[in-house]
């Protein structure tokens, strides 16, 4: 299995998205503000050359409160459940990292479910605060993680 990452618009993952993060909700509750952003990246991931979106993520610069370094935050990351656990979210997360990093950032933030702890602590990322809650949608801790520069 080959797991190809691109750059996409946001009208490719918002059905994704709905699915899996907004179920039940309006599909406009799915749709963000940041994604009309110029700066804002929309990251999808494909298995081989298949073209359904299996896991996307969307990120966009914006400072880390209380932290000095340039930060990208991403939001909307979700993988399709029938590929849960094959390397597809680890694959966008992976391309996110390495495009926030090519544009300046030195770290890398988002607003986290606090069911998916486990796989962001496995990817790097560390808990930063306390948990709260979004109305709508349920418990969200801030998950942060250093983006280091090769070459």
């Amino acid at each position: 299995m080959t797991i190809r990452t691109a750059v996409v618009d946001a009208a490719e993952i918002i059905p994704l998205r709905w699915a899996v993060l907004r179920p039940g909700l309006p599909r406009e509750s799915a749709e963000f503000v940041e994604d009309r952003r110029r700066e804002t990246v929309h990251l999808a991931a494909y298995e081989g050359a298949g073209e359904r979106v299996l896991a996307c993520v969307t990120l966009f610069p914006d400072p880390l409160p209380g932290q000095p370094a340039p930060a990208w935050r991403f939001r909307g990351m979700a993988s399709d459940p029938a590929v849960r656990g094959r390397g597809f979210g680890v694959a966008v997360l992976a391309a996110a990292s390495e495009t926030a990093g090519a544009r300046g950032a030195r770290l890398l933030w988002c607003n986290g479910r606090t069911g998916a702890r486990g796989f962001y602590e496995r990817q790097g990322f560390a808990v930063a605060g306390e948990e709260f809650v979004i109305e709508g949608v349920g418990p969200h801790l801030v998950f942060t993680r250093k983006i280091v520069h090769s070459g």
